[in-house]
């Protein structure tokens, strides 16, 4: 059983779950473990976190049982979140003043820049393909489109992106690393010049994939040794596209062929670590895998937002830059438009925008009981305005209750229009 208890009641014996706060808070690289040095517990209470989650069958119990208000689960779900929201306040970037528009007004026109972009972005690499240059024109007028959609609202265009076929996967893949490359690098203060170099540089750094036979690249099931060895040459095969099309854009090149690597050498094609890798490349590691994640793919179905993240900050020592991690979680929120909650009144709500104060407050439509296990009226909440005394307890799986408009709940469009 899991248990959200003070550090002060934590005892030899107990098994750490979870730290309920972040990363940077205390001075254990462990995940979970079991308390058996004295000098350990010290350690715990000296530092700056103030809860931890305790695993009951895998260590001992507080003396006195604590009243349970809420699920095991909801207590995991909900101590996660708190500690990746601290972790992301604590040295939090900040990002660049702008106005910004309600995604109920954007969502429309980020579908069809994500429809025109797609377009662009498929007739360029099936050039590319073919091996004919790849009009770099186009593609700075498809990041100008895309930063100005996220200029307005971030959300809109990046939650929009993230629904794609395995047929289109590659193309809306770039589309979608350019938008989040652009929405992360504006919340980490980057300047026009900058942001819009990181778009494009998103936008291409899987051009090498043109390279890959399309029975390889589309294959259903897991690749063999020598197929996957044939995909690891894509950054490299990227850098020969862009540099045969005369494109010298020192970002692109550097995304194109470093987005893979991870900060503790473990990646390729260079294994290159910390240091050695650029902020440029850093970020465009962190965007590709939260894209390639929460995408549908031949071989598994994408998770959802909010439980990539989760999977994300459990990957961050050692594979993303934790700042750079940070930034992006700030970007996106905690829970991202689109993803599915549960609230502590017994309700479901879909996530349709984000808010200025905390990542844990977005903008939600409520759509169903639980108690009753019926639908209601759909209505929209801003937890973080002052009067709202509604909370999230968690994210749900998508998968466990099958809402057939899902999609359209949060975005206000129907297929048709996506």
């Amino acid at each position: 059983m899991l248990k959200k208890i003070r550090v002060e009641d934590v005892q030899l014996g107990m098994h750490i779950k979870e730290f309920c706060g972040s990363w940077m808070d205390h001075p254990f690289w462990r995940g979970q473990f079991v308390i058996t040095d004295p000098k350990d517990l010290q350690k715990i209470v000296a530092s700056a976190v103030r809860e931890v989650i305790i695993d009951t069958g895998k260590g001992l119990d507080v003396p006195v049982e604590a009243p349970q208000t809420q699920e095991p689960e909801q207590v995991e779900e909900a101590a996660t979140a708190e500690a990746i929201e601290q972790a992301v306040m604590y040295d939090r970037p900040v990002s660049l003043p702008q106005e910004k528009v309600a995604s109920s007004k954007e969502f429309a026109r980020a579908a069809a820049i994500c429809r025109q972009a797609t377009g662009a972005v498929t007739s360029m690499f099936q050039e590319a393909r073919m091996g004919r240059a790849v009009d770099t024109v186009v593609a700075r007028q498809v990041v100008e489109e895309i930063t100005d959609s996220v200029t307005r609202n971030g959300g809109a265009l990046i939650s929009l992106a993230r629904l794609k076929t395995a047929d289109d996967y590659s193309y809306m893949h770039s589309v979608a690393v350019c938008a989040l490359m652009v929405a992360l690098a504006k919340q980490m203060g980057m300047n026009d010049a900058e942001t819009r170099a990181a778009g494009f540089a998103g936008l291409l750094h899987d051009i090498g994939k043109m390279s890959i036979p399309l029975d390889v690249l589309n294959k259903p099931g897991k690749l063999t040794d020598e197929e996957f060895d044939l995909v690891k040459r894509h950054p490299e095969e990227g850098v020969r596209i862009l540099q045969e099309s005369g494109t010298t854009d020192p970002a692109a090149i550097d995304v194109c062929l470093h987005h893979h690597e991870k900060t503790n050498g473990t990646g390729y094609p260079h294994r290159l670590v910390d240091a050695q890798i650029s902020r440029l490349a850093k970020m465009g590691a962190v965007c590709d895998v939260y894209d390639a994640i929460t995408s549908n793919r031949p071989y598994k179905a994408g998770w959802d937002p909010a439980q990539s993240l989760k999977q994300m900050a459990s990957w961050a020592n050692g594979h993303f830059d934790p700042k750079i991690f940070q930034a992006f979680v700030s970007s996106l929120g905690i829970y991202p438009t689109g993803s599915l909650v549960l609230l502590d009144n017994n309700k479901l709500a879909v996530v349709t925008d984000q808010t200025q104060g905390s990542l844990l407050k977005p903008v939600v439509k409520v759509f169903f009981s639980t108690r009753s296990a019926q639908r209601v009226t759909p209505e929209i909440l801003d937890l973080s305005a002052p009067q709202c005394r509604v909370k999230i307890l968690g994210r749900e799986d998508p998968e466990k209750w099958k809402f057939p408009d899902l999609d359209e709940l949060w975005s206000g469009l129907a297929p048709n229009q996506r």
